[in-house]
């Protein structure tokens, strides 16, 4: 979990000039990628927490789960970034 929320506050910090109201703006311009973005941080969080290890797959799904959620913030911070840069 200190893994993830250091990912998230290390994308929030780099998008530096775009303000927390572009951020938003993505998140209603693009909510399925929203909402993807929450679903996966749940399934992780269920996963870390499993007592199980899904038949040997619990570590690379956790793995691969956090490195799509890295991605996805990129992506919202690029159309944050391209949307700030328009205005």
């Amino acid at each position: 979990m200190k893994f993830v929320a250091g990912l998230v506050v290390g994308v929030m910090v780099s998008v530096g000039g775009v303000g927390l109201y572009a951020q938003e703006h993505e998140r209603m311009m693009h909510p399925r990628i929203n909402r993807a973005i929450v679903a996966l941080q749940d399934a992780v969080d269920y996963l870390k927490a499993a007592p199980h290890d899904f038949g040997g797959h619990k570590e690379d799904a956790i793995h691969s789960s956090e490195e799509a959620l890295r991605q996805l913030h990129l992506a919202m911070q690029y159309r944050a970034m391209r949307d700030h840069d328009r205005h």
